[in-house]
């Protein structure tokens, strides 16, 4: 099997695995509350880094790595998956998995606004346009259709689902800086998460052995959302000729679950959602065309 071909099925494989996690976090969050979630995910995610670090024989690159190296791990780990599925799960404790999923997905927007301070990068008229249609998809889904009368069923779980997008891409902007093996780093980062979570976890709830429902929902987020997706994409992007290929599959991930939602959480999928996520997506459309021809330019 050719290179790109492998990229294509690593990156498929990946998108479907996503595309089932909204669901999966929203019936895990009936029989465990957000913290708890985040503890036996995470640790469940640092076992399966770990076995991939094992099986590649790149587990002693974890073990010599310097001391900022170390520090940049620290500072990555509370951002994901500390702070991260935090808010995360907490916006999907508060709002229905449809509404927190698309409104997460804003991530891919979030960046290029993230970069433009962080990195310095110029903002473009192109940008500008993505970003408000972008937004302007997410206003009709926090507001569920009822966009004149601006008004959120849930204000708290919004800010917390695009907030979550933030987050997520402050990460990578600051894990595009790391030049180690990514594996490597994601078993770092999620390693020295795990003191933060239990405290957390500890905080505002308690640690306890769940019921099989809720520990089957920590091992699924921990081992499909946190770990083996990953995992895969990252082969992916590393197998692919042009890591615009594989990128554009990203797209279904969030159609694909809203199917997942409706067949597996029960939710009837309200026209604004699929409305508010076809607004969402062509933003990003349109960001992205604009960085193929930017790209093609040189």
């Amino acid at each position: 099997m050719k290179d790109q071909t492998r990229a294509y099925v690593h990156a498929t494989v990946a998108v479907l695995l996503w595309s089932t996690v909204a669901s999966a976090f929203k019936l895990a969050l009936k029989h465990v509350d957000h913290a708890q979630l985040l503890l036996y995910a995470t640790l469940f995610a640092v076992v399966v880094h770990g076995l991939v670090l094992l099986a590649r024989g790149q587990l002693g690159q974890a073990l010599s790595c310097t001391r900022a190296q170390y520090l940049r791990s620290l500072g990555l780990g509370i951002l994901n998956p500390f702070l991260y599925y935090a808010v995360l799960f907490k916006a999907y404790e508060l709002l229905p998995a449809q509404v927190a999923q698309p409104l997460n997905y804003t991530w891919a927007i979030a960046l290029p606004l993230l970069s433009i301070p962080l990195l310095g990068q110029r903002i473009r008229a192109r940008e500008i346009v993505a970003g408000l249609v972008c937004y302007a998809g997410a206003f009709v889904i926090a507001t569920g259709g009822d966009v004149l009368r601006f008004r959120f069923a849930e204000p708290l779980g919004v800010a917390l689902a695009l907030g979550s997008a933030f987050i997520w891409a402050l990460y990578w902007i600051y894990h595009t800086k790391d030049e180690r093996e990514p594996a490597v780093g994601l078993f770092l980062s999620f390693l020295f998460a795990v003191p933060f979570v239990l405290v957390y976890c500890l905080i505002v709830s308690d640690v306890r052995v769940p019921f099989p429902e809720g520990l089957a929902g920590g091992l699924y987020a921990g081992v499909v959302e946190m770990g083996v997706a990953f995992v895969l994409w990252l082969a992916a992007l590393k197998l692919s000729e042009n890591t615009a290929r594989v990128g554009n599959l990203i797209f279904m991930a969030p159609f694909l679950s809203l199917v997942f939602i409706r067949i597996f959480v029960g939710e009837a999928i309200l026209p604004a959602t699929f409305v508010g996520l076809v607004l969402i997506v062509a933003g990003l459309l349109v960001q992205r065309l604009g960085r193929s021809r930017v790209s093609e330019a040189h």
